[in-house]
């Protein structure tokens, strides 16, 4: 089922939904929509099988690198708001499977992109960092992550869309292709820099070039102000740089 935000959609319930979910459980919301929960609100509405739409809001959140327990956190939310104390079971697994099923795809094609963006997935960052750990074996790993964040609380899809495909843009541009980079999420982008990077005049140049994206794109108001850039330096294991990522995505 596929229901965008001009059709006839529950649209109370689903803002009940998130303000509920982003109130107590969900961590950043800026990413807690998709069109996915319009299909799932639908559902319980009007008494249809909600297994279905809770498997691919599963999938959909898994994606997304949200984790299992946020998920979960947050089909429990939608069901307090209708009154009911918990999900059905039926339901709690569809919506599990659908996460789980996205997670082994990461892995299978860990090099696929985000279709807003352009750019490729946390997977893919994941395993070009693994590369640049074997590739530095006994010598100092002296590389640097440099991260972007453009949330802006919550905005609708089309912003959305046009503010990743600006930043995507502007990555690509600052870093050229032979950067590993991906977006990790609810606004969140990381490149992983090398050695002889001028991080500095990178870093001026990637505030500039979203700044004009994001204008041209009229998505400005769906930005951050300022846009906020840092750089971490990556920890002694490829395990650690991991667990970073998907902590800076969640956080």
């Amino acid at each position: 089922m596929n229901i965008g935000l001009d059709s006839a959609v529950p649209a109370a319930l689903r803002d009940r939904w998130r303000d509920e979910s982003v109130a107590s459980v969900w961590l950043r919301p800026a990413d807690w929509y998709h069109p996915a929960v319009d299909a799932l609100a639908l559902a319980l509405l009007t008494g249809q099988d909600a297994t279905a739409p809770a498997e691919q809001l599963g999938r959909a959140r898994g994606y997304d690198g949200v984790g299992v327990g946020e998920t979960i956190d947050d089909l429990a939310c939608l069901y307090r708001t209708t009154g009911q104390p918990e999900p059905p079971r039926a339901v709690l697994r569809a919506l599990c499977e659908g996460w789980a099923d996205a997670q082994a795809g990461a892995v299978a094609f860990g090099t696929s992109l985000d279709p807003e963006s352009g750019l490729p997935t946390q997977q893919y960052l994941a395993v070009r960092l693994a590369e640049a750990y074997h590739d530095a074996r006994d010598a100092d790993l002296d590389h640097h992550l440099v991260l972007v964040d453009v949330a802006n609380g919550y905005v609708d899809a089309f912003a959305r869309a046009a503010r990743s495909a600006a930043v995507g843009a502007a990555m690509t541009s600052t870093f050229g292709h032979g950067h590993p980079m991906a977006t990790l999420g609810g606004g969140v982008f990381a490149v992983l820099s090398r050695p002889q990077d001028d991080l500095g005049a990178h870093l001026d140049d990637l505030h500039a070039e979203i700044g004009r994206r994001v204008a041209t794109l009229d998505v400005a108001h769906a930005t951050r102000r300022p846009v906020r850039v840092w750089v971490e330096l990556l920890p002694s294991t490829h395990e650690q740089a991991v667990e970073k990522l998907a902590r800076i995505a969640r956080s």
